[in-house]
């Protein structure tokens, strides 16, 4: 049975602390060592933090040794009920510099709020000063932690670090979804709206689109996934690149697909052209924001474009 804070004895305290210091040294540990390469500095600061947690586990440990011996029990965060529990960032794929001082600064919160509820779980005097100590500590660092920011921010390295940033998110994120998209929304154009035009029947149609989508989906996100390992070009793990080509890819084709739901073929058609403008616009208004083509310029390739594969699936189905 997990016990409550009060419950611990000063041994318990001290052997609890032990290991909370080690865990969140081990964590800074290893977020600055995957993220070294894209954001040094972020990576120095928390190497920083790392030293700073470690030389808290050894003052800990040496008083808990003049005071109970060199025999630490095991007792963990999860076995105290309510106590701090972390959050596995660290194995998150893409880590990005916000989320990750967003969670030094969390985690030093709640190593502060601890250090402050263990003080009044012991009477003797030693142990209060260092829990006390250790608190005051926290509460540095987590001012550390917002400065870090700051002085990043005027020393221009936070601006590299969010170009940097941005420049991973849009390798690994935006352009295989935006080739997902196009893929999906362009190439089953054809087959779609030549089934509609060809039977006159909404049925047919959604069953071929659904055929469409989700083959393309498929093959898409085998193909993004396959094309590169990532490592040289940083365009990040093939296995989420392949995973958000493919179903960018399925979603594509399927918004004008659905449409084709609505038993009265007319009124499906209208939908489905209405849907298909709507996606058009959507990939010209990606490529402005994230690929920096001028808004003119991207409505206009990608209309052309989709008008041409529209116009060819017409042209076939009613042969």
């Amino acid at each position: 049975m997990a016990k409550t804070l009060k419950d611990l004895t000063a041994q318990e305290v001290l052997a609890l602390a032990i290991q909370s210091e080690e865990e969140d040294g081990r964590i800074y540990a290893d977020l600055a060592e995957r993220i070294g390469k894209d954001y040094p500095a972020t990576a120095a600061s928390l190497r920083t933090m790392h030293d700073e947690e470690d030389g808290h586990r050894h003052r800990l440990m040496n008083l808990y040794r003049g005071r109970f011996g060199d025999h630490i029990p095991l007792i963990r965060r999860q076995d105290v009920k309510g106590f701090i529990t972390r959050r596995p960032l660290w194995l998150t794929a893409n880590l990005t510099v916000s989320m990750i001082r967003n969670e030094v600064e969390t985690m030093e919160d709640e190593a502060r709020t601890f250090y402050q509820a263990a003080i009044a779980q012991t009477s003797d005097v030693a142990v209060r000063q260092l829990l006390g100590d250790l608190a005051a500590e926290e509460s540095k660092h987590y001012e550390l932690a917002e400065e870090m920011d700051e002085k990043q921010k005027a020393s221009g390295e936070r601006e590299k670090e969010d170009v940097s940033e941005r420049r991973r998110f849009v390798l690994q994120i935006v352009q295989p979804g935006l080739a997902g998209l196009m893929d999906g929304s362009v190439s089953t154009l054809a087959p779609v709206f030549a089934a509609a035009f060809a039977t006159h029947q909404s049925r047919d149609a959604f069953l071929v689109g659904m055929a469409a989508s989700l083959g393309a989906g498929i093959s898409m996100g085998f193909a993004e996934a396959l094309s590169d390992d990532g490592v040289l070009s940083g365009r990040g793990q093939p296995l989420l690149r392949g995973t958000v080509c493919g179903l960018m890819t399925t979603a594509g084709g399927i918004g004008h697909t659905l449409p084709f739901l609505i038993s009265n073929f007319h009124y499906a058609m209208y939908v489905a052209v209405a849907v298909v403008a709507v996606e058009l616009g959507i990939i010209a208004w990606v490529r402005h924001r994230y690929m920096d083509t001028p808004l003119l310029s991207a409505t206009f390739q990608v209309v052309v474009g989709g008008t041409l594969v529209f116009i060819v699936g017409i042209l076939i189905g009613s042969a």
